[in-house]
């Protein structure tokens, strides 16, 4: 399993991620806090807090979603 930490600025950041993580066959969730979005669900990701650090799990190496997530990550 992977995990990446993320801050997204804009909802087309996000419509961005989205886009990408739906490319994918594998499950990708988002975390903020206690809470578990699946980041193919554009309403979910939507729900949560934009300009706040998340973290991003992911089952598989997949190097385009790899490309996307890198763009938001917290270093």
């Amino acid at each position: 399993m992977c995990e990446r930490t993320v801050r997204f600025r804009h909802v087309e950041d996000i419509r961005d991620f989205v886009r990408a993580a739906c490319r994918c066959s594998f499950d990708i969730d988002v975390i903020s806090d206690r809470l578990v979005i699946d980041a193919k669900s554009i309403l979910g990701v939507l729900s949560l807090e934009c300009n706040k650090e998340l973290s991003v799990r992911y089952e598989e190496r997949d190097p385009q979603f790899e490309h996307v997530l890198g763009k938001y990550a917290v270093l």
